[in-house]
Parts: C-alpha cells; sequence; structure tokens
C-alpha cells in the first residue's frame, strides 16, 4: 500500500506527510486553531485531547478521564468538549475540566461523537448507538440552551456547512450516507433532508468530513484507505489514497488553510490488519492547492 500511494504521489500535484507516530486508537475530530498555529484532535478510546504544533512536531496530550468524542475552541485557553453522556469545559493551562450539562445519561448505550460549530459560534454534536438508530443531533447555544435537532440515527458523524451557510451536512456513518439539510443561519434551523451521497453496497463507510472554500466536500473513509472529496452534488472528484485503513476525519489547517490533516485510527485491526496498515492511528498532512473555510469556535 505504502508503494502504491508513492507512485501515486509521483503522478498527483498533492504531497502527503506523515507527521505523528501517535499511534492513537481511534484519533478523530481535528480543529485548527488559526491563532496559535496548533491542531487539537482527540483520541476518544484513549481519553485524550491533544495539542499538536506542526513547527516543532511536539504533541501534548491531556487526559479527560473519559471518552472524549469531538472538540471545538470556546475562547482563550478553553476547549469546549462532547464527552461519553454530557458536554464540559476543558481549560489548556490547568487541565481542569468543568462540567457544563448532562445529556443521555440513562441511555447507557449510546456516547457522543462527531461535532462542530456554525458561524454564529454555536456547538452541534452527534450520538451513536451502533447496531441502533437510538442517535441524535443536538444543538448547544452560547446562551446554554440545549435543542434536539435530529433523531433516528445510527452513527451521528461527519458534520459541515457550505461556505454560503445555506447547506449543513451530517454523516450517518453506519447508513453510508451524508445527509444534506436546508440551514437557516439567523436561528440555526435545519430543514428538508435529502440524501447528498449514497455508498450503501460499499466495504467503506464515510466517517468525519471538512468543507472546503469552494464547496467540496472531503470524507474520510472508514476501512475504504483513502479520503474522498465531492462536489456539492455529491459527486465523486477526486480520491486520495492513504496508508492506512482507517482514516476517521479531517480538517484544513496551516497558515494558508491549504494543509489537509488527517486522522486515523488502529482500534478493531487484528495483527495482519496491523501489518498491512502500519501507520495506523498515526496523524498525516495533504498538502493541497485548496483553501479551507476557517474554523469556528464556540462564542462565550
Amino acid at each position: 500500500m505504502v508503494k502504491i500511494l508513492m507512485d501515486w504521489l509521483k503522478s498527483e500535484k498533492y504531497q502527503l506527510n506523515h507527521v505523528l507516530a501517535a499511534r492513537s486508537r481511534l484519533g478523530e475530530g481535528p480543529v485548527w486553531d488559526s491563532t496559535k498555529g496548533l491542531l487539537y484532535w482527540v483520541d476518544i478510546y484513549n481519553h485524550r485531547v491533544n495539542q499538536f504544533d506542526p513547527t516543532t512536531g511536539q504533541n501534548l496530550f491531556f487526559d479527560v478521564g473519559d471518552v472524549v468524542g469531538s472538540i471545538a475552541i470556546a475562547g482563550q485557553d478553553r476547549l469546549i468538549m462532547a464527552q461519553r453522556h454530557g458536554l464540559a469545559f476543558l481549560h489548556l493551562q490547568t487541565g481542569e475540566i468543568t462540567p457544563i450539562i448532562p445529556i443521555e445519561a440513562d441511555m447507557t448505550e449510546n456516547r457522543f461523537n462527531d461535532g462542530k460549530c456554525d458561524r454564529q459560534g454555536r456547538f452541534w454534536f452527534g450520538s451513536m448507538c451502533p447496531g441502533k438508530n437510538q442517535g441524535s443531533l443536538y444543538r448547544y447555544d452560547p446562551d446554554g440552551s440545549l435543542h434536539l435537532m435530529e433523531t433516528g440515527l445510527t452513527i451521528a458523524n461527519g458534520l459541515g456547512w457550505s461556505p454560503d451557510e445555506n447547506i449543513f451536512y451530517l454523516t450517518d456513518s453506519a447508513q453510508q450516507k451524508i445527509y444534506a439539510y436546508n440551514f437557516e443561519a439567523a436561528t440555526g434551523r435545519i430543514s428538508d433532508r435529502h440524501i447528498l451521497v449514497d455508498l450503501a453496497g460499499e466495504s467503506f463507510y464515510p466517517d468525519g468530513l471538512t468543507v472546503d472554500s469552494e464547496g467540496n466536500i472531503w470524507s474520510a473513509m472508514w476501512d475504504g484507505w483513502c479520503v474522498i472529496r465531492f462536489n456539492s452534488q455529491g459527486e465523486e472528484t477526486l480520491r486520495i489514497p492513504l496508508p492506512v485503513q482507517r482514516p476517521t476525519s479531517c480538517t484544513f489547517g496551516g497558515q494558508d488553510l491549504q494543509t489537509l490533516y488527517i486522522t486515523t485510527a488502529s482500534v478493531g485491526l487484528n495483527e495482519e490488519e496491523i501489518q498491512k496498515s502500519f501507520y495506523s492511528g498515526d496523524l498525516f498532512a495533504l498538502q493541497t492547492d485548496i483553501t479551507g473555510l476557517p474554523t469556528d469556535n464556540f462564542r462565550l
């Protein structure tokens, strides 16, 4: 697989770099901090929030004591986290964790998964329960109000918005679908869900995603050894092969927002699969000629 990847790179304009031998179990949720030039990302099952500095290659982590599905920047030296059954703040100077609100605490089979902020500073995050359609999508507003936005999901994942904020994207990994909704930026309302990308019948599953400034959707493919770019009509326009079986998510970062950071997982792989996918759990960076959208933060 590595040889195939290298041959592909010689014929393409993009360059893939292996930037961190993290060996995470379930790396996920990358978030670029343009102010500090840092990448935050989570290792869900190792209960870690990571802070990666691309200029030094140094990676620091905070043990947050429980599953952490997603994060967003929430002011100076603070992140908001979707943990197993609720939201909390993490202070990046002290490591102190401040619970915000418990959610789905009575649904022991569920846990929270992917999340992201919209341009109005509202935090969107979803829950999952593999094998059961009892996951939901929530929106937590800066005024402290919590809103149930969608139900009947299996593995809520891969959130994003079109550059003009008219469309909201949501992935249900187990259903192998990326949905699109009409989005009202002022109110945060979503409506008229329809299937944008349907991968039913494929051997892989859409995971985390990001949207670039041209409106393309970049989706990491769990068990697919690749990231696929779709246009706003849901048509595949580029497939980027990776030397790992389970890419999990991606986001644009770097000074010009043209570096696609890609998180990966090693969880669930047997010894033979690990040998074929030696860099599983590590962090990658793809140099592109496309600019991503700036990171949206939780507004206090």
